[in-house]
């Protein structure tokens, strides 16, 4: 089988997996096993990007994973990864997200940035960022894995939208003259028990590094951000399973909360 069927077969065993709400085996094999090169991976999530839009579906923006050093050693990758963000992947702050949708969801919180102008250039810097972005928002992203059991490496999770799945985002924007991006303070509770905490430096340091390696990288492979668009910067701690029923809240210092709820089954 020639690499292009092999991407378009993979492209389409994930496709099915999230239709059905089946998990498959890791497709890394297929695409060349752990030291396969990561632009076959993300050639297969090409495909079902450009598959989603010609369904209809509106690309509203990106996420940034892999944005933790500690998990970057543990794939053996020294940079992070990104996914499409889609309208219909959003829901309400509190808003119930339906039982049965996901095969087996985390959640992590997350900063998200939402940009006012084109991300174009080359090579951006923190003042293209910070001038570009209109507001930011406290968020949740629900993640969730087509690959069986979260057995992942990063070509698994590259070519699956990098486990993108949902998010949610709260409702109170804020300029970014008024946040302290690396040192606020992040807690996520579910029943009010603490089930993760974070800052915002555990993000690459500064969540302005993760946005600038995104608008860099999407200029690269032909995407680039463009005004409107939602930037999903990065975890601020670790992820945590979500069950039908849960609840979860999360507060970041000057962001305010937000609220991801999952139906009761």
């Amino acid at each position: 089988m020639s690499n292009s069927a092999v991407v378009e077969s993979v492209a389409q065993a994930l496709r099915n997996a999230e239709l059905s709400k089946t998990a498959v085996a890791p497709i890394r094999p297929e695409l060349g096993g752990e030291q396969a090169d990561v632009d076959i991976a993300y050639a297969v999530q090409e495909i079902n990007t450009e598959r989603a839009l010609k369904e209809g579906r509106r690309l509203v923006g990106r996420k940034i994973g892999l944005t933790s050093i500690a998990v970057q050693k543990q794939l053996g990758v020294d940079s992070p990864d990104f996914g499409m963000l889609f309208a219909d992947m959003a829901y309400g702050d509190g808003e119930a997200i339906p039982a049965g949708l996901l095969i087996q969801p985390k959640v992590e919180a997350e900063i998200a940035l939402i940009i006012n102008k084109d991300l174009t250039q080359e090579k951006h810097t923190y003042a293209d960022i910070i001038s570009a972005t209109e507001y930011a928002l406290p968020a949740v992203e629900v993640v969730d894995s087509r690959i069986e059991n979260w057995k992942i490496s990063l070509i698994d999770t590259v070519a699956d939208n990098a486990s993108s799945a949902a998010y949610v985002l709260g409702s109170r924007p804020v300029k970014l003259e008024n946040l302290d991006l690396v040192n606020c303070k992040m807690t996520m509770t579910r029943a009010g028990e603490v089930v993760s905490q974070g800052v915002g430096k555990a993000c690459l340091a500064n969540p302005l590094n993760a946005a600038v390696w995104l608008a860099d990288e999407m200029v690269r492979r032909g995407r680039p951000l463009l005004a409107g668009d939602i930037i999903l910067t990065g975890a601020l701690g670790p992820m945590v399973v979500a069950n039908p029923g849960d609840e979860f809240v999360v507060e970041i210092e000057g962001f305010g909360s937000v609220t991801a709820a999952f139906a009761a089954e």
